[in-house]
C-alpha cells in the first residue's frame, strides 16, 4: 500500500490557525503582514476586515505611543521591551487588555518585521482589579476595628493608649530597616497598636498603683497576654495578629511569659514588637522614676542581644537611633500615668 505524503506546511498553517494565542506578523513601518485567526478573534473582527485596519486603530490611544515606539525601538536593533502589557481597542469600541511577546524578524540578516504573540489578559486585570478593591475594603474594615479596640483601650487607660501608638511607631521603622516586605510591616503595626489590649481584664488599682508590684500582682499582669489574645483569636485579620500580641513577652532564652517560648518559637514579628516595647517602656516617664532615656534603652539592648532580644531586630534598632532616623513623639504624663506600660 502506498504511503500518502504528509503536507506538512498545510498542518503547519492549520496550527497556527487553530491557536488559542493571537499571533501577528508586521512589517518595519508597522503594517499587518499577517494575523490569524485568534488575533483577529480578540478585536471583534473578522480576518479579512482586521488586514484593512492599522496599528493604530486596534491599540488605545493611552499607549499608541508607547507600543510604536518599542515597535521601532526592536526593528533598529535598541534595546526595548519584549514582552509587555498594552489596552486595546476592540470593533465595538470597549477596551480590552493585551499582553504580547514580541521578536524580531530578519532576512539576509537585516530586521524586515516583528512577529507578537499577543495574550488577552482582560479577564485577569479584571481579578486583579477586583482583589485589589476587596484588599481596600479589608484594609478599611481593618483600621476601623483597630480603632474601636484603641478607644476602647483609652477609656479604660489613656497612657496604655498612646504607649502603645508609639510602641507601633518605633517598631514598624524597625521592620522597614529590616527591609521586612510591607504586608508584614504592616501587620507589625497593627499589632503593637494593641498589643496591651489584654490589660483591660487587670484590675485598675493594679494598673494604675504607683509603686512596685507584688509577686501575685505581677502574676496578673504577666496574663494580659494571654487575655489579648482570647479577645482577637477569633478576628480574622490578614496577620497573625493574635499570635504576635500573645508572643510579646516572649525572650530567646524562654525566660519570657507566658508561655515561655524560646528562639525558633517566636515570630519575628514578635521580636520586633518587644524590642520596640522595652525601648518605649524605658524611654518614658513613669510615676516612680524619671524616664530613664534612650541611651539607657539602647544599653539594656545591647547587653542582652542574643540572649534576650533578637541580634538582627536589636542592630536595626541602634541604626536608627545612631542615624538620628527615628524620635520618640513623647506627650506629657497623664494623671493616670501606669508604671506597667512594657
Amino acid at each position: 500500500m502506498k504511503h500518502q505524503k504528509i503536507d506538512y506546511r498545510r498542518l503547519f498553517d492549520d496550527l497556527v490557525e487553530k491557536a488559542g494565542v493571537a499571533i501577528l506578523i508586521d512589517d518595519r513601518p508597522g503594517h499587518f503582514q499577517y494575523i490569524n485567526k485568534k488575533y483577529a478573534e480578540i478585536f471583534g473582527y473578522t480576518p479579512r476586515e482586521m488586514k484593512k485596519l492599522t496599528i493604530r486603530e486596534v491599540v488605545h490611544p493611552d499607549d499608541i505611543s508607547m507600543v510604536l515606539r518599542y515597535h521601532q525601538g526592536r526593528i533598529n536593533g535598541k534595546r526595548v521591551p519584549s514582552d509587555y502589557e498594552f489596552k486595546g481597542i476592540k470593533k465595538d469600541g470597549s477596551t480590552i487588555y493585551l499582553e504580547v511577546i514580541a521578536e524580531v524578524i530578519k532576512k539576509a540578516g537585516k530586521p524586515v518585521g516583528t512577529r507578537s504573540i499577543i495574550t488577552d489578559i482582560t479577564e485577569r486585570k479584571r481579578l486583579e482589579d477586583e482583589r485589589t478593591y476587596i484588599l481596600k475594603v479589608l484594609r478599611k474594615t481593618t483600621d476601623t476595628i483597630i480603632e474601636v479596640i484603641c478607644k476602647m483601650v483609652e477609656i479604660r487607660d489613656p497612657y496604655i493608649s498612646s504607649h502603645q501608638r508609639r510602641v507601633a511607631d518605633l517598631a514598624r521603622a524597625i521592620a522597614q530597616e529590616m527591609e521586612v516586605p510591607r504586608e508584614t510591616t504592616d501587620g507589625i503595626r497593627i499589632a503593637s497598636l494593641i498589643h496591651d489590649i489584654g490589660k483591660i481584664s487587670v484590675p485598675t488599682e493594679i494598673l494604675s498603683k504607683p509603686g512596685r508590684l507584688s509577686g501575685m500582682e505581677f502574676e496578673l499582669i504577666k496574663n494580659h497576654p494571654g487575655y489579648a489574645y482570647e479577645m482577637l483569636k477569633t478576628i480574622d485579620f490578614p496577620w497573625p495578629v493574635a499570635e504576635i500580641v500573645y508572643q510579646h513577652h516572649e525572650r530567646l532564652d524562654g525566660s519570657g511569659y507566658p508561655r515561655g517560648l524560646t528562639d525558633k518559637d517566636i515570630l519575628l514579628e514578635a521580636k520586633i514588637l518587644s524590642v520596640a516595647d522595652v525601648i518605649e517602656a524605658m524611654a518614658s516617664h513613669r510615676p516612680y522614676r524619671p524616664a530613664l532615656g534612650i541611651d539607657a534603652a539602647l544599653e539594656e539592648l545591647s547587653r542582652n542581644t542574643g540572649t534576650l532580644y533578637d541580634p538582627d531586630v536589636v542592630r536595626s534598632c541602634h541604626r536608627l537611633f545612631q542615624k538620628d532616623e527615628f524620635e520618640f513623639r513623647l506627650e506629657a504624663p497623664g494623671p493616670r500615668s501606669c508604671p506597667h506600660g512594657d
